[in-house]
């Protein structure tokens, strides 16, 4: 993954720069900092695309729910009243245009409903993806900087080590 020979190329900045004396710091270049934690950035909205557009995918589903059922609900009034002025029985024609008014709002609640559940299942679905993912690359980036931590220390203490030394030997030569 792209990320993480990013964030390795970021270990190996920090590990081969300059090493400030006592201190156990080191100074980096800002510049290339800052643009290897940029390529990550853009590196990350794959997923996070993902999410989105299943939002917009959720929202536009929706929406086309409710344009069909006023679609359909329309069509249904112009039906009705086609059938009133072609029949004698007015009675017949309203309870048609209620069974057709409640079966386009049943099949409208319907898909949004179907919409909607599915919209949330492929949301929950990527979230958990996402949630995986980031534990993944979090624990591979802190067992990296652990990593480093632990190699800075070693190298400190070394260099401690050979401070007090060569301060033993200057006290040694009096």
């Amino acid at each position: 993954m792209r990320v993480i020979k990013l964030i390795e190329y970021l270990v190996d900045i920090i590990e081969t720069s300059n090493k400030a004396p006592f201190s156990g710091k080191v100074k980096v270049n800002k510049k290339e900092i800052l643009s290897v934690l940029d390529q990550i950035i853009n590196s990350l909205p794959d997923e996070l695309k993902k999410a989105q557009w299943i939002v917009e995918e959720k929202d536009r589903i929706l929406k086309d729910a409710i344009k069909e059922a006023e679609i359909i609900k329309n069509q249904n009034i112009e039906k009705l009243r086609r059938e009133i002025e072609n029949h004698d029985i007015a009675r017949e024609a309203v309870t048609r245009a209620e069974e057709i008014v409640t079966s386009a709002q049943k099949d409208a609640s319907n898909i949004r409903n179907g919409a909607k559940n599915y919209a949330e299942e492929v949301i929950n679905e990527l979230e958990k993806e996402i949630n995986s993912k980031s534990k993944i690359i979090i624990e591979n980036f802190k067992n990296q900087m652990d990593s480093l931590i632990y190699s800075l220390e070693e190298d400190f203490n070394e260099t401690s080590k050979i401070l007090k030394s060569n301060i033993n030997d200057l006290r040694n030569m009096k």
